[in-house]
């Protein structure tokens, strides 16, 4: 696992094994930060990683100049490992924050420029993290929602879903507010 771009760029994290993870590879990481890289202005915006695993995915908007990263995972050891690799690097702008995600969702009333899912792919409500993040109006105006998941799923029926990237058996599913 690297940092792609921005001030850490090239940097190698070596997360430990026993994560209960599926990070997005390198492949998937550097074709999703291409497109982002034409639509969004990386610095001094609001991001909400959601199920952020190993941190993979904060690491690369904070490198990237985000204003503000809030990390959220379950996970109590993924969380402290997203903690520590922040300390280590004085990534400042990273919060994280230990909680089911849905439950999370429920509570929160911030608005985010950006947010990113990238839940477990056997969890069988995948198709109502869309549903939750426009319910609960969490996007700013032309604000983006992208949900990694198996290529095989299909969450095209949302009124907000622009466009389905396949990388492998993985896929980004975009939403725009």
């Amino acid at each position: 696992m690297r940092i792609i771009g921005g001030t850490l760029k090239g940097l190698r994290l070596n997360p430990p094994k026993n994560l209960p993870v599926r990070p997005t590879t390198d492949l998937a990481k550097e074709a999703l930060f291409n497109i982002l890289q034409n639509q969004i202005e990386f610095d001094n915006i609001k991001v909400l990683d959601l199920f952020c695993g190993t941190g993979n995915i904060s690491y690369e908007f904070a490198s990237r100049g985000a204003d503000q990263v809030i990390a959220v995972d379950r996970s109590i050891h993924c969380i402290n490992y997203v903690k520590d690799i922040a300390r280590q690097h004085g990534l400042t702008q990273i919060k994280t924050y230990k909680a089911d995600i849905f439950k999370y969702l429920q509570l929160e009333t911030e608005q985010y420029n950006l947010v990113f899912a990238d839940p477990p792919y056997d969890l069988n409500h995948i198709p109502e993290i869309p549903k939750i993040i426009f319910d609960k109006n969490l996007l700013l105006p032309d604000g983006l929602l992208i949900v990694e998941h198996q290529s095989m799923q299909n969450l095209s029926n949302h009124p907000a879903f622009v466009e389905q990237r396949k990388y492998g058996h993985s896929s980004f599913s975009f939403f725009k507010n």
